[in-house]
Order: structure tokens, then C-alpha cells, then sequence
């Protein structure tokens, strides 16, 4: 397989048309995978990462994101940022570093206007509306961003966090092991949800450090996913919420959620950007090819 992409959530599937025009055009894998998150960060109508993102308590939003290369093992990280149009371009910059590549708040945005980046107001109208309405209390999701040319594996991964978080307050996105990792020659794994929940298990990297183990990229995540939620449930927090998508050095992919069913995007060389679904079962996951009556019924991001 010469190339592939994986990433999260219905709402990835334009950008993920994009972000394969990249490839097929030959690009880096680092230009497709940006291209792929910033499109979905310029987008007003999905109310979870970027522009038209979902305010803090304050009615502010604030932005993370990351970056890593699984080859160079380099990562940048931005979180609690305000008013960066685009995130993911900043993180990237930042694993030009050594030290200091996983900035935060006023350090990250000073980085920024440093290095030329474009700054906007990120909140719109709709999205104040939302925040003075007190709606989509739990609205959440990350775009995360997996992908494989040759023999490099990258992620990027981008989210305004939790709807009506306290002002500071970082979830798992930018944090490396957590919200995502990659190691070129095993495979990465980012994850989607509850931030707080993801981070008490170091869940992406534990998905890769089992498919160093020996498991398939599916067994690692169905092994992973289940031993998380034996940990939340010994600590007796939630679990209703988490999900991670993962490819393997082969380019192979695999998925698994807390929730009923939980979609992202697959495409490779030989296939282009298709809608998957994964359904969980009593904790027993299975994928499928979603169907047009269900994406035209699924109402989240």
C-alpha cells in the first residue's frame, strides 16, 4: 500500500477529499493531513474544532491541536489558544523544535504572531448563540487526522474542546501518548471524547504499544478500548464517550468506540474516501461501510 488516511467523525469527510487530492497529487503526507484538518478548522458549520468552535464558560473559544511525525518521532503541541485561524499549522511549526515544542495560552499565541500566523475571532454568531442559550451542553469532538505514505506514519489532531469548560482547562487532544501518537514503524492511533478520561490511561499510545506487542491494529484497539473502561469503571468514572482510530506500518486501519456507533473516514491508493461506521456491541466491535440512509440520518459532527 503505497498511501493511506484515516480520520474521525462524518464531519472529516470533506476535508479527507482533500487531503487524498494531496496525495494522489504526490504531495508530502504532512501537507495532505494538514490540508485535511485546516479544512475542517475553516469550517463554520462544525461546531467543534476551529472557527464557529463552542465557547468556554466565558463565551470565549479556545483552541488545542497537535502535530506528530511517527518517522522523526518529533511533535508540536499549542493548547488554550485564542483567535489562531488555524491551529494545526502552529503545532506543526513547533516540531521543528527540540525543547519547547508543546506551547500554551499566551506563550503559544506569542509563538504565533512571532512566526507570521494568521489570527481571526473564532467565535461567530451561531456558536454565541449557542453559548448564551446554554445548548449542546456535552458537544465535544476532535478531528483527528492518521496517515501513511511509503514508510512515514504522521498524525494531526485539532478540537475547541468542551463546550462551557472553565476557562484554562485542557483536554487530551494535545497531549502526546493521549490524544494521539505515532511510531512509523509500528503505527498511530488518535483518540476522540471525553478528554479528561482518555488521559488517565494513556489510551493512543497504549493502542500502539500493543500493536508493537504482536496484535492487529483491530485487536489493538478492541484490547486497548476494553482495558480502558476497565480502568474507568474501577475508578467510577464514565465511559460513554470515547473513540480511536488507528492504522497499523501496513496501512491497515482499525476503530473502536464506547458509544452505539461512532463514524470516520478510510481511503488508501486503492480506495477512495469511504464512510465507515464502528458499532459496539456489549463491547464487541464491528465495522461496516456506512449506507446513504445512514449518513443522511446521523446528526453529529
Amino acid at each position: 500500500m503505497q498511501y493511506c488516511l484515516l480520520s474521525t467523525w462524518k464531519m472529516s469527510y470533506t476535508a479527507m477529499e482533500k487531503a487524498y487530492q494531496e496525495l494522489l497529487a504526490d504531495k508530502p503526507l504532512e501537507d495532505a493531513i494538514i490540508h485535511g484538518v485546516t479544512t475542517v478548522e475553516n469550517d463554520e458549520n462544525i461546531h467543534s474544532v476551529g472557527y464557529g468552535g463552542l465557547p468556554n464558560l466565558n463565551g470565549e473559544v479556545f483552541l488545542d491541536a497537535a502535530f506528530m511525525n511517527g518517522s522523526t518521532m518529533r511533535y508540536g503541541a499549542i493548547s488554550s489558544v485564542k483567535d489562531i485561524k488555524n491551529p494545526i499549522k502552529v503545532a506543526y511549526k513547533l516540531t521543528e523544535r527540540i525543547l519547547n515544542c508543546y506551547l500554551t495560552a499566551e506563550g503559544a499565541e506569542e509563538y504565533a504572531r512571532d512566526n507570521g500566523f494568521e489570527f481571526q475571532k473564532m467565535l461567530t454568531n451561531e456558536a454565541e448563540k449557542r453559548w448564551s442559550d446554554k445548548v449542546d451542553e456535552k458537544g465535544h469532538d476532535t478531528v483527528c487526522f492518521i496517515g501513511k505514505k511509503a514508510n512515514d506514519i504522521m498524525v494531526g489532531v485539532s478540537t475547541s474542546g468542551l463546550f462551557m469548560k472553565e476557562k484554562g482547562r485542557v483536554g487530551d487532544t494535545p497531549i502526546i501518548g493521549a490524544g494521539y501518537y505515532a511510531d512509523s514503524l509500528v503505527g498511530a492511533c488518535a483518540a476522540t471524547g471525553i478528554g479528561e478520561n482518555i488521559m488517565r490511561g494513556c489510551l493512543s499510545y497504549h493502542v500502539v504499544s500493543l500493536m508493537k506487542s504482536g496484535l492487529t491494529v483491530q485487536q489493538a484497539c478492541n484490547k486497548a478500548l476494553i482495558e480502558h473502561i476497565e480502568l474507568l469503571t474501577r475508578g467510577q468514572f464514565t465511559t460513554e464517550d470515547i473513540s480511536i482510530i488507528a492504522i497499523d506500518s501496513d496501512g491497515n486501519f482499525g476503530a473502536a468506540t464506547t458509544k452505539k456507533a461512532f463514524p470516520f473516514v478510510y481511503a488508501n491508493d486503492k480506495k477512495r474516501p469511504t464512510l465507515m461506521v464502528a458499532y459496539n456491541n456489549d463491547n464487541r466491535i464491528e465495522i461496516v461501510e456506512a449506507s446513504f440512509e445512514w449518513a443522511e440520518n446521523y446528526k453529529g459532527d
